[in-house]
């Protein structure tokens, strides 16, 4: 079952359509985010946004200051409200959790399309109304056991260009990583690792990626923070990342601040990861997931390292 609010009204799930000249249909054009939605959110934990109850949606704003920014930078919307997109999410999370009285977890998918967009046409004033649907359904239950005993993953043929504009942002055009994903599933593997044209680690197809050695956490560069660690530029040009800056990558960096673990931002070659003490991938569906083996490689111990494991425990606390 889903709880479906679009273009301003909640609609029956058979009965959200949009148009077929809509340019997100047509063209792609158009960005989402997912979050997670939770009936009962601890009454102490940080980064919600409180429901009616005791329910909360997770790192709401966080998920909608990227997406505005996400908009104004591909020239999608020049401003969009953040403030009746929030309203519109806590609105759409209320209405679910009575609609679907047994979840106790949403997933919360927020699209934002062009609309009836022609951008070919140069007589047409570039304001436009945009398609907006939220649609929350069950999230899906990760077990527990895959958490702590950990995953393997393989790696993708899609490969990232940092010149691509459209790259680290969540943009419509998914195919090439749901593709990967397919692949890799087809292989029992629970992720596929994405690398960029340089062979440089990107992430997973649908996650953020960290490795540890030695007990500092090393993740890829991503967009927006290209010379943010580079403490002499020297007159260099860096190229863009096509790194998506994560939500939950964002949550573990705060948490490693906190106690004082080291975090690296840099560029990372496969051989790094292979020889890394810990990987593990992040999204804001799982949370934390471990890796253990990469292809036929296991990575370290070959079982879940400390640090994963005391992440993993840190996001079942902020969403049991």
């Amino acid at each position: 079952m889903a709880t479906v609010f679009l273009d301003g009204a909640f609609v029956s799930a058979g009965d959200a359509r949009v148009s077929a000249f809509d340019a997100g249909f047509q063209h792609g054009v158009g960005l989402f985010e997912t979050l997670l939605a939770l009936r009962h959110a601890p009454a102490d934990a940080p980064g919600y946004t409180r429901l009616s109850g005791s329910g909360g949606v997770l790192h709401l704003g966080e998920h909608l200051d990227r997406l505005a920014a996400s908009s104004r930078a591909l020239g999608l919307l020049e401003t969009i409200r953040v403030d009746a997109l929030h309203e519109a999410v806590v609105r759409t999370c209320d209405r679910a959790f009575i609609d679907q009285p047994n979840a106790a977890r949403l997933r919360v998918r927020l699209t934002i399309t062009g609309g009836d967009l022609n951008m070919l046409d140069r007589g047409k004033a570039r304001e436009h109304a945009p398609t907006l649907m939220i649609a929350a359904t069950p999230a899906s239950v990760y077990p527990r056991d895959l958490l702590t005993r950990g995953a393997s993953v393989v790696l993708a043929d899609l490969r990232l260009n940092p010149l691509d504009p459209l790259q680290g942002h969540k943009t419509l055009s998914y195919w090439g990583r749901l593709r990967e994903l397919q692949r890799a599933s087809t292989a029992g593997a629970g992720e596929a690792l994405v690398l960029q044209v340089s062979n440089h680690l990107a992430g997973g197809c649908v996650s953020n990626a960290f490795l540890v050695r030695d007990g500092v956490l090393i993740t890829p560069i991503a967009r927006g923070e290209e010379t943010l660690d580079q403490k002499e530029t020297k007159g260099n040009t860096f190229l863009p990342s096509p790194v998506l800056p994560g939500i939950a990558r964002r949550w573990v960096m705060d948490v490693a601040a906190a106690r004082n673990l080291e975090v690296q931002r840099k560029m990372i070659a496969i051989g790094d990861v292979l020889d890394a003490d810990e990987l593990f991938l992040t999204n804001s569906s799982w949370g934390v997931l471990p890796v253990v083996r990469v292809e036929a490689k296991p990575l370290g111990s070959g079982e879940v390292g400390p640090v994963s494991r005391s992440l993993v425990e840190a996001w079942a606390a902020l969403a049991p």
